[in-house]
């Protein structure tokens, strides 16, 4: 099995549970206008090799959250489509 399959798998369930009446508010929702300032300088001072420790920790956090939304999107989209598992 996939690690895609694996967590499709795991999440499934859950995503059954949250999705109904909820695609479109999920689809919607973005960050404030403050977070993606910060997501974006230090996505910069990533990119020049200048994070500090406790910056590296906060940008892999916002790395992480950003995979996270972004499977919760994708899922909401084939949900509204009707192809949800």
């Amino acid at each position: 099995m996939s690690a895609q399959s694996a967590f499709q798998r795991g999440v499934g369930p859950l995503l059954q549970l949250l999705l109904p009446g909820r695609a479109d508010a999920v689809l919607s929702v973005q960050a404030d206008q403050s977070l993606r300032e910060r997501i974006e300088e230090l996505a910069v001072k990533n990119t020049e090799g200048a994070l500090s420790q406790e910056e590296r920790e906060e940008y892999a956090g916002y790395v992480r959250a950003n995979k996270f939304v972004a499977v919760l999107r994708r899922e909401a989209k084939k949900f509204k489509s009707g192809s949800a598992a």
